[in-house]
């Protein structure tokens, strides 16, 4: 071989984790031996599963609430692999692995990779932690925000006494970082990971490496909450199980930064091919003549009455489920309430669960049936990034008129956030910061009652002369349902052939001593509102069945029967509408309901209230797919969205007619705009009442 090849060849050697004679060429000699590259390999998934284990333990040790505290926490979210052939801590060994990885060829130093990641791990816990404790909500990709302008504000998720965990944390990563510090020196290569006489070689394989691990992890982040992507597909197969009620319950079950990357990419809906501004402003025209026209035979305002939105907690008619006998009736009050005013069934998109979408498309007048198949959960994966947020609350005026109780968690799907962006200025909770005042429960339920619910919400609509708004959110049939109740006189049997279940017909029993409870309380609610002498009007329903009904459930041909629940708009004696019956209210969904409730009350509409009016008289009712399990998170089922006409059939949209197929792209291009859109309409009078 000549010397200017032997030369040629010199230039352009490079080692990876190597411990060759030829590292003498490019480092001075070194008391100890150089690490060979299998012991960087495993110091590395070392490091990784020390990240991932420091962002579980921020998740798993920061609450005390019991009842939403994952089965998965701790060793579990570890062991579940071999006992349950669960792979989601892989999964998130592997999306730390990449960001690793990144940081790793960024720097070219092993050890100094190391120290910082370990160390981001545990300041991410560390805030992790303090948030949860402060709000029971995981860290999600809005609070990016306070990296900003807002940087301040992470002050706010740092509780009292909070120097004991940050004491702790310091100390763990001083022990950490001791021992990366031991183990450098013991190295005689101090961590070098691509060595080269040839600069340019190096960096270029440095590049392509940080290139690789970084287009990997933004893919899976662009596509994962993508239905049937396939980043979507590997997540499931490694065990993915997203549990967006409860963020917290998410990143303890699946591993926070799985849970974080599902929320930040999410697809909302596919651009009406002829949005624009020029179309918008023909839509927000052609309702606003359509207002007009509804409007000169209507003599009242909307926000003259004070409106009250009730969604009764899994609240239906055990009566109608296929295959089952009850001894008696669980709701003779409604069931009378309902003959005397405006009521039907609700189509409702969830079984089981999946309560935040109904109240959302309650609070919006906006449908799931028009979003893609990837949004699961509006109040997670949408609300936090809008930059406009109509809702019904809004029409009442100021924050002070807007009035919101649940009596549980305020950080469930995410609402003490989202209710104060939707406008409302008090939303009252078990956990504050505003805390409801009445907290009774019954016998051994572990639920507020519907009744102790109620008393709460009659001080708020009581206070003050102003007109409001009233979102109730009821817990007290809840699931699950466990013989809480004394003296429970009713029971129930299947008419199949096939006995229930022990643990089947105790939790059907149990519903129904509860539903009997809400029935009763709500009569007494309403007995209450008729003695004020200022106009009040109620919109009951319930968002879903129970999920109990397994016998049921089985059968394909039950799933309508299943997502039909019990509904009504009332008003008291002084609002001077008491009885009255609106058109087409067999059926409906909760978008339509504020629609429903102007109609009822004879009031005056803005054009988007007018176009919820149309469109409800061409289509009683609309959800996504529907089937009879119960809700998850996954997906929302393949197939065509759930239309019923006003005789509760279902309908083909190949059959519509072209108004409706006008006023269905209407629909969209509205949603469209107000969601992921340019905003065009909040420029307009869309929105607002005469």
């Amino acid at each position: 071989m000549s010397e200017n090849t032997s030369n040629t060849t010199s230039k352009f050697r490079w080692r990876l984790w190597t411990n060759r004679a030829e590292a003498d060429e490019v480092t001075p000699k070194h008391p100890h031996k150089p690490f060979p590259g299998w012991l960087y390999g495993v110091l590395f998934v070392v490091f990784d599963i020390i990240a991932v284990a420091a962002l579980e333990v921020g998740v798993s040790t920061s609450s005390t609430r019991v009842q939403l505290s994952s089965p998965d926490v701790g060793f579990n979210f570890v062991s579940k692999m071999w006992l349950e052939g669960n792979f989601v801590f892989l999964l998130n060994v592997l999306l730390v692995g990449l960001l690793y990885l990144m940081l790793l060829m960024l720097c070219n130093r092993f050890w100094v990779a190391s120290a910082v990641i370990v160390g981001v791990a545990i300041f991410v816990a560390t805030i992790e932690h303090f948030k949860i404790e402060i709000r029971y909500e995981a860290i999600l990709p809005a609070d990016l925000n306070f990296l900003g302008s807002n940087t301040g504000n992470m002050l706010t998720f740092i509780p009292a006494g909070a120097h004991v965990t940050i004491l702790m944390a310091l100390a763990v990563f001083a022990a950490l970082l001791a021992l990366i510090l031991a183990l450098r020196h013991l190295d005689g290569r101090n961590g070098h990971m691509l060595r080269s006489s040839n600069l340019g070689l190096n960096f270029g394989v440095r590049l392509l490496v940080m290139l690789l691990a970084l287009l990997g992890f933004s893919l899976y982040c662009m596509q994962v909450s993508t239905t049937d992507s396939w980043a979507n597909k590997f997540s499931h197969a490694m065990g993915d199980k997203p549990s967006m009620w409860d963020s917290v319950y998410d990143a303890q079950r699946n591993g926070p930064l799985v849970a974080f990357t599902r929320q930040l990419n999410p697809k909302v809906m596919d651009k009406p091919d002829d949005y624009s501004e020029e179309t918008m402003k023909q839509v927000a025209a052609r309702y606003k003549k359509a207002a007009e026209k509804l409007n000169a035979d209507r003599s009242n305002d909307l926000n003259d009455s004070t409106v009250v939105y009730v969604l009764s907690e899994s609240f239906s008619d055990p009566s109608r489920v296929p295959g089952l006998k009850v001894n008696k009736d669980s709701m003779p009050n409604i069931r009378k309430i309902k003959e005397s005013t405006t009521s039907g069934l609700m189509l409702s998109s969830g079984y089981g669960g999946g309560t935040a979408n109904l109240e959302y498309m309650g609070l919006t007048g906006l449908s799931m049936a028009n979003f893609d198949s990837s949004l699961t959960s509006p109040y997670q994966q949408l609300v936090p990034t809008e930059h406009w947020t109509p809702t019904v609350n809004q029409l009442w005026g100021a924050p002070a008129n807007s009035l919101g109780y649940h009596p549980y968690e305020s950080s469930m799907y995410s609402r003490a956030t989202n209710y104060k962006k939707f406008g409302f200025s008090h939303f009252y909770t078990l956990t504050g910061p505003d805390v409801i005042k009445y907290q009774d429960k019954i016998d051994e339920s572990p639920y507020v009652s519907d009744k102790a619910t109620y008393d709460s919400a009659l001080e708020g609509i009581k206070d003050g002369t102003a007109n409001k708004f009233i979102q109730i959110i009821t817990m007290q049939n809840h699931m699950p349902y466990h013989e809480w109740y004394e003296n429970n006189d009713f029971t129930a049997e299947s008419t199949t052939g096939t006995p229930l279940e022990k643990d089947e017909q105790e939790s059907i029993e149990t519903y129904q001593k509860g539903a009997s409870i809400t029935d009763q309380a709500t009569q007494e609610f309403l007995n209450e509102l008729d003695k004020l002498d200022k106009p009040v009007t109620v919109v009951f329903y319930g968002d879903h069945l129970p999920g109990i009904y397994s016998s049921a459930s089985e059968d394909d041909n039950n799933s309508l029967a299943l997502h039909l629940t019990d509904y009504f708009i009332w008003s008291n004696k002084a609002s001077g509408t008491q009885g009255n019956k609106a058109d087409d209210a067999d059926y409906s969904s909760p978008n339509f309901f504020v629609a429903q409730a102007a109609e009822h009350m004879n009031a005056k509409v803005s054009p988007f209230l007018a176009f919820l009016t149309q469109m409800h008289s061409k289509i009683a009712a609309m959800e996504p797919p529907v089937v009879n399990k119960i809700q998850g998170w996954d997906r929302i089922p393949e197939g065509q969205s759930i239309y019923l006409d006003q005789s509760g059939n279902p309908m083909s949209e190949v059959d519509f007619d072209d108004e409706t197929k006008q006023l269905l792209a209407d629909y969209k291009l509205i949603q469209y705009d107000i969601t992921t859109g340019k905003n065009y309409l909040k420029d307009t009078d869309f929105m607002t009442l005469p």
